[in-house]
């Protein structure tokens, strides 16, 4: 029977995956055919994963843990930024910067930089800097600011890794699995689910699709949070 989450992923197109000739060969058992030359993800398979997944963030919630939500790709950023404020959560939306995990001491060290330089009116030397200096300083606190801004206060490393796109924030799943941190990812068809603890097989392009089912764990993660 077609319950009501599979009907919002319909409208949401959370069923449609790459062309064809695009697929990876690992993602067959949540694939149901092909329509068009465009393959069509199984949502029944793909609520079943969620509900894993929802339950995991839950039990993490409950437990004050620390999850972060990573999605660099433009069509996930503002979704992923917003879903990790509404729960009080992690994030990187901008870039992954090699060894955000696993070179924790090169990001706090950089995350220093960063509050130097939001507060470097207050400094003696701020008066003898030029405009120029002044400018230059600036860009690099708007650089450091994108790309620091959602985990500056985590302070050290996440119990668990959300990422929208296996295949775009592969380098910040390997870094997780680096160091023992479950992933759970939105698993598109052109992408490899193996060795991802919690893959979500869904269309990973789409706004509404990624808002989607961000809004589902976002609901999970703060009824339990209520329920503390």
């Amino acid at each position: 029977m077609i319950n009501d989450l599979i009907n919002q992923m319909v409208d949401a197109g959370v069923h449609f995956g790459h062309q064809t000739r695009k697929w990876h060969p690992s993602m067959k058992k949540y694939l149901l055919k092909d329509k068009a030359g465009i393959h069509i993800i199984n949502l029944e398979e793909t609520e079943k994963c969620l509900d894993k997944a929802c339950a995991l963030l839950a039990d993490l919630a409950r437990r004050n843990k620390k999850i972060l939500f990573v999605g660099c790709k433009r069509q996930a950023q503002d979704a992923v930024r917003e879903a990790a404020e509404a729960t009080g959560q992690y994030y990187v939306n901008h870039r992954w910067l090699g060894g955000m995990l696993t070179n924790m001491s090169t990001i706090r060290k950089s995350i220093e930089r960063l509050s130097y330089l939001e507060n470097i009116e207050k400094t003696p030397e701020f008066k003898s800097m030029s405009k120029k200096e002044l400018a230059s300083l600036d860009r690099e606190r708007q650089k450091l600011e994108r790309n620091l801004q959602g985990i500056r206060t985590m302070g050290g490393s996440p119990d668990i890794m959300v990422a929208i796109g296996a295949d775009h924030e592969d380098i910040a799943i390997r870094e997780a699995h680096r160091l023992n941190i479950p992933v759970c990812a939105l698993v598109d068809s052109n992408s490899d689910p193996k060795g991802i603890e919690l893959p979500i097989p869904g269309n990973d392009d789409a706004v509404r699709s990624i808002r989607l089912i961000l809004s589902c764990m976002v609901d999970a993660i703060n009824q339990a949070k209520g329920a503390n």
